[in-house]
């Protein structure tokens, strides 16, 4: 029989979607997750109790029971013994299959029952005596709601027979790397032999998986710096290094910068003169200065005669920019326009006309910055604070403000080197290694919730010393309500428990003027203690602070906890950390703990967040824009990474074509040089 053509561009049926497959092509890297071995009948007399078996034998009895429950219960037979087959769920229809007389094929799992062995709901079918056996194991793929295993082996076969598996990698690739070849590696996965060893399958250590995990990785570098190369043939403003105004705010700084920032800000100076947009990413610890060297750079643009933009995810941490901006650049002449959602219709226009008429030439702000409306003079530099936390649409939507400005992105979470390596390698890195000096270094400490009386006993001598603290109360169940009422409450308790301490509370539902009024007396001293949810996780700095107390601190990311402790050990006082936690622990949250408790190297900690996570987690996948890695494993497949990106290096170098084909059999999508 002629076997039904597909074409491999076609889109699959909307109900496939629900697996992120879109065209039939996309079934050819649908691969399984485990396999049944349907290639061998087990004689009845020897399975035993919990054993993954097919059988084979004739129906002896069918009857559909009544008690306990209504049930079909079927009984087949094979030379050497007798077995129960129980369905719970069934359709009446299904008593034709079991006729007495019918020879039954049955896989499933056998239990000692209470008429002897059975198999509750097995996949039955009726088979004839002559019937071979596969002659390869069954596969087991992710499947969906309405995307049935018979469907997809039906689907996945019909592909299989079909699409074009010649190689994408040149001969010269697959012999460097010795690497097994593609049409070899799909079929040994979707339907290995019955020899094979299934732990090399299962792990992911076979050759097969080699090369698949290869050929992903290799995908994601090509596509990666195709899109550098896009960006290198788009022109961008070349913003001199002859301006002497980035060192007329040096001279203004009360502090000297490191010789980290001084090499980092010399890397950013370098790229602004290019005549393509910078792409920089600049990460660096909690604390180490990276928004100074973003204001360095925001004044080449300005001293160019181009206008800069500071972005930031939240209202608190873009307010603490415009401060800080506003301290430095207004001595200097420069007006600095502050914009974000929760200003008034009249202040708004206001910024709006500043920044399209050129009077304002820096802007801080949050999102509000990207909306259509607003027009810039003539943007030469974006700056995105934690960049992580904005969609790749929203960082677009920026660059379209001007002739392509430059764009320096920064993070306070250390990207972890594979990271880089690969989601992040169209992009240029540069990274504060070094704290300014007066940094004390802080003391973090694991304390029961047992212990809380102790413990605000701790605070109010700290108070009463004349020293300041944040007490942090986390987001709960993903909810602000609860979150917010936590907050409220231990404010609440706090304020009765230490009577001649001013005791302040900021969330995330208060207005942004009432917001910096609290975030005022606290900076000023007013306030001894600060009760806040995690909108005081960046950008907060008051010297003064040195004990934070983190609520429930075992439901908490490594990167936030790390985050939240930056927050103290700006001064010369001692410092210290106390991480609140209620028992029992999970195994998750004990080995975050344990992290943080004895690290303070935030690369240590990214390292760690992202071995206990995954880099969908840690980069914000839904947020990100980028691809998740499938089948390749950052922690696990360094030196696979690391030969892709040889291969990618040399693949567009000397085979353009091939790098086509590979991109589309993984990516869909065709990717030219030079084309945005």
């Amino acid at each position: 029989m002629a076997t039904a053509s597909v074409d491999m561009t076609a889109a699959l049926p909307a109900v496939f979607a629900k697996l992120g497959l879109a065209r039939y092509a996309d079934l050819l890297l649908h691969l399984p997750l485990r396999y049944e071995d349907e290639t061998r009948i087990t004689p009845i007399a020897n399975i035993l109790h919990g054993q993954l078996a097919q059988v084979q034998g004739v129906v002896t009895h069918c009857e559909v029971q009544y008690k306990p429950r209504k049930q079909l219960v079927a009984r087949i037979q094979d030379a050497e013994g007798e077995l129960s087959l129980r369905f719970l769920h069934f359709y009446g229809s299904q008593t034709k299959q079991f006729t007495i007389g019918n020879i039954i094929r049955a896989v499933g799992e056998a239990r000692s029952g209470f008429f002897g062995l059975e198999m509750v709901h097995p996949r039955c079918r009726v088979v004839s005596v002559d019937m071979g056996l596969p002659e390869s194991l069954t596969p087991v793929y992710p499947a969906a709601a309405g995307v049935s295993q018979t469907l997809l082996r039906k689907q996945i076969g019909l592909v299989l027979a079909q699409a074009d598996l010649t190689d994408s990698l040149p001969d010269t690739v697959l012999e460097q790397f010795q690497l097994l070849d593609f049409a070899a590696s799909v079929r040994a996965l979707h339907h290995p032999p019955p020899d094979v060893a299934l732990s090399a399958l299962i792990d992911k250590t076979h050759a097969a998986w080699r090369r698949i995990k290869f050929d992903e990785l290799l995908a994601q570098q090509l596509s990666l710096r195709l899109a550098r190369q896009s960006r290198r043939a788009l022109g961008a403003p070349s913003i001199s290094t002859t301006s002497d105004f980035p060192q007329r705010l040096l001279a203004n700084l009360p502090f000297a910068l490191t010789h980290a920032q001084q090499r980092v800000w010399h890397e950013i100076r370098d790229d602004m003169g290019v005549d393509y947009p910078m792409q920089r990413l600049l990460q660096g610890d909690v604390g180490s200065g990276k928004t100074v060297v973003a204001a360095l750079a925001a004044a080449q643009a300005i001293g160019g005669g181009y206008q800069a933009a500071f972005m930031a995810p939240t209202e608190i941490l873009a307010e603490q920019h415009y401060y800080k901006l506003q301290s430095w650049f207004s001595p200097l002449g420069v007006k600095v326009a502050w914009l974000t959602g929760s200003l008034s219709k009249r202040a708004k226009q206001i910024a709006m006309d500043e920044l399209a008429s050129g009077e304002a030439m820096l802007a801080a702000g949050t999102h509000a910055l990207f909306q259509e409306q607003v027009q810039f003079h003539q943007l030469g530099l974006a700056v995105i604070d934690e960049q992580h936390r904005f969609g790749v649409a929203q960082r677009l939507a920026l660059r379209q403000k001007g002739v392509q400005p430059h764009q320096l992105m920064m993070s306070a979470t250390p990207i972890p080197r594979t990271l880089s390596m690969s989601y992040y390698a169209d992009l240029d890195v540069s990274v504060i290694d070094e704290l300014p000096p007066g940094r004390t270094p802080i003391v973090t400490k694991l304390v029961s919730d047992a212990r809380r009386e102790e413990l605000v006993g701790w605070v109010r001598d700290k108070c009463n010393q004349g020293g300041q603290v944040y007490w942090v109360c986390p987001l709960i169940e993903e909810s602000e309500k609860l979150q917010l009422q936590t907050a409220i409450d231990t404010h609440a308790a706090l304020s009765a428990a230490l009577p001649g301490v001013g005791v302040g509370l900021v969330h995330g539902r208060m207005s942004g003027r009432d917001k910096a009024a609290v975030m005022t007396q606290f900076s000023s001293g007013e306030l001894g203690l600060l009760v806040a949810t995690t909108v005081i996780e960046v950008g907060v700095d008051v010297p003064n602070a040195s004990l934070m107390v983190i609520e429930h601190a075992e439901r908490m990311g490594l990167a936030q906890l790390h985050q939240l402790r930056g927050r103290v050990g700006r001064g010369a006082a001692k410092s210290a950390c106390v991480l609140l936690y209620q028992q029992p622990l999970s195994q998750l949250a004990r080995a975050r703990l344990k992290v943080i408790f004895e690290s303070s190297d935030g690369f240590y900690i990214a390292r760690e967040d992202l071995a206990l996570r995954g880099p969908g987690e840690f980069l914000g996948a839904r947020q990100s824009g980028a691809p998740m890695l499938r089948y390749a494993n950052l922690a696990e497949d360094v030196e696979l990474l690391e030969q892709a990106q040889v291969a990618a290096a040399d693949m567009l170098l000397h085979y353009p074509d091939a790098v086509q084909v590979h991109i589309a059999r993984w990516l869909g999508v065709q990717q030219e040089f030079g084309k945005a």
